[in-house]
């Protein structure tokens, strides 16, 4: 049986650079320049952007990573995970 799969996401907030999402984007989803840029105005224009469909634990570990790594940077942006 296949593994369940899981969406993850970027939730838009009013604070958060669109550079700094872009750079999220390729970062730790390994975006291009220009898809990253798509799923950043996703994002800004929707509230939320699709940045890809993983196994539990790699989506698990690319929210926390995301997550922990815009606290960091002191930017509100949040990666939430959702089941397919």
């Amino acid at each position: 049986e296949k593994p369940s799969l899981y969406r993850v996401i970027l939730l838009n907030d009013d604070f958060t650079p669109m550079d700094f999402v872009i750079l999220v984007l390729k970062k730790f989803f390994l975006k291009s320049d220009a898809e990253a840029t798509r799923v950043m105005m996703q994002v800004h224009n929707d509230g939320a952007g699709l940045a890809g469909v993983y196994t539990f634990e790699v989506a698990e570990t690319k929210v926390y990573s995301v997550n922990e790594f815009s606290r960091r940077h002191k930017h509100p942006l949040k990666c939430i995970m959702e089941k397919e």
